[in-house]
């Protein structure tokens, strides 16, 4: 018997091993490589690889500067550090994702993952897809466990997820901080994050097995908000081919406020005021805040800590009894961002690409209405747009404090398929809307088209693709139907 289980062990470390010598080395910028199994057979992933030098010290808030070379072989079996945010409590989002296992949130931030069927095979040339996550510009991560890839890469894409700079670090505009610049502005840091990502796509992604001609972006919410950034921004022109629009609205539509409707209320109308501010209102408003802080220099805003930076503009609001936005946003800088994703379309200088626009039903508000008048323009620049809405309310186990229906953000679990992350009593259709979606998505990425038998929005078509239960699925979930093995 004893000798029965040394050979069982024995056999057990070969493969092990055998496992590991099956993820290849891969010699990319700053160094080599190797990646580990995911749950899936045939796809590999890299977690945490550096894709620029991390942007503390004397390099906060500036483009993103070439990567740090490492020695030996890097495993890339844990996730990179989060950007800087808030931490966060039980309830809502929280409760959804379930975080808590990530890395500590941190400046250093420029990390990226990888998941693909074809490492070390540079010849295969996948479709490649760059995720770009929400969170409004101050929270999220590329690894959160909803935004598991492995079903991406087991339907053969070579998917890639970020983390980039959030709020005050990844958007903060200052009159020095332009001087300093060889373009003469600040800001968007975040922004010029993810097109050195898109960078390094291009430049390492064959090593991968993707196609570095064949890139697809996406995002949801803020992450929607970066890629309509970026299909307007000149410095992102031809480094992807097509891109989805994940809960970002479309172009701006005007609808009257119903008759005795209250005003805006103090920081609705703030907001309003600062998305129409310029990069010159936005500087002087930073440094009115820095300088009431002590910190009246480059030098010394760079010193100080990182808890001090983030905590700065809410602390001078309560001390000074005045409001002040510190930039934690994209802005149109005049570099980066040239004008407004609608002025871009309205004029015909945005990414000339297919497009995916939608939104769930219980979204941030009705979204309907600027996907269709995106879809128009699209379509009178002679371009394609396909437009979805995501209309399945999600089932719940009956536990309070708890997001409900088909809410904003609700899509995440079924776009990548990772429902078995989720606490949520999912029903064979559940799993079944996933695999529609994932393949959608995926087909896009491959060829600029969702396939499914869905057309293009246009004034002939004017349908929205709606992801929803069948009939059968929608009576199965209601009485409880047990989720998939």
């Amino acid at each position: 018997m004893k000798r029965n289980l040394v050979l069982l062990l024995s056999v057990l470390a070969l493969f092990g091993c055998s496992q590991n010598v099956s993820t290849p080395v891969l010699t990319i910028e700053g160094g080599q490589v190797q990646g580990v199994a995911s749950d899936l057979p045939g796809v590999v992933v890299y977690r945490g690889i550096p894709y620029a030098a991390p942007p503390i010290g004397d390099l906060r808030w500036k483009e993103p500067q070439p990567v740090v070379p490492w020695q030996g072989v890097k495993l890339c079996d844990k996730f990179g550090h989060p950007g800087y945010q808030a931490v966060h409590y039980p309830g809502g989002y929280t409760t959804e994702w379930g975080y808590g296992d990530e890395s500590p949130y941190s400046e250093d931030c420029l990390y990226l993952n990888v998941w693909t069927k074809a490492s070390g095979q540079p010849g295969k040339k996948l479709p490649v897809a760059l995720w770009i996550h929400g969170g409004g510009y101050r929270e999220g991560w590329g690894s959160e466990p909803e935004f598991d890839a492995q079903e991406w890469g087991a339907k053969d894409v070579v998917i890639v997820s970020i983390n980039y700079r959030l709020g005050v670090f990844g958007f903060l505009t200052h009159p020095e901080l332009s001087a300093e610049s060889p373009h003469g502005v600040s800001g968007n840091y975040g922004i010029l994050d993810q097109i050195e990502a898109l960078k390094w796509i291009k430049k390492n992604i064959a090593q991968f097995g993707g196609d570095p001609d064949n890139v697809m972006i996406f995002g949801q919410s803020a992450g929607a908000g970066s890629v309509k950034t970026l299909c307007e921004s000149p410095l992102a022109r031809g480094l992807f081919n097509k891109a989805i629009i994940m809960s970002g609205g479309g172009l701006t539509v005007p609808t009257p406020a119903p008759a005795g409707a209250a005003p805006a209320g103090r920081m609705g109308g703030m907001r309003g005021m600062f998305r129409q501010m310029s990069l010159a209102e936005s500087e002087q408003q930073t440094k009115e805040v820095m300088d009431w802080a002590g910190l009246t220099d480059l030098k010394k805003m760079r010193a100080a800590s990182t808890e001090m930076i983030y905590s700065l503009g809410n602390i001078y609001n309560a001390a000074s009894g005045k409001f002040a936005f510190l930039t934690a946003m994209p802005i149109v800088d005049g570099y980066v961002s040239k004008e407004s994703f609608d002025a871009a379309a309205k004029d015909g200088s945005l990414a000339d690409v297919p497009y995916m626009i939608g939104y769930t039903l219980n979204d941030m508000g009705d979204m309907a209405g600027g996907i269709a008048a995106f879809c128009l323009n699209r379509e009178e620049k002679g371009a394609k747009a396909w437009a979805y809405e995501f209309a399945r309310p999600l089932p719940t186990d009956g536990r309070s404090n708890v997001l409900s229906g088909a809410f904003h953000s609700s899509d995440l679990w079924f776009v990548f398929k990772s429902l078995q992350h989720c606490w949520r009593p999912w029903t064979q259709g559940d799993w079944d809307l996933s695999e529609k979606m994932l393949t959608a998505w995926t087909n896009f990425a491959k060829t600029g088209d969702p396939g499914l038998g869905w057309a293009p929005y246009t004034r002939e078509n004017s349908q929205f693709m709606l992801f929803k239960l069948d009939a059968e699925d929608k009576e199965a979930s209601e009485q409880g139907a047990p989720i998939k093995p």
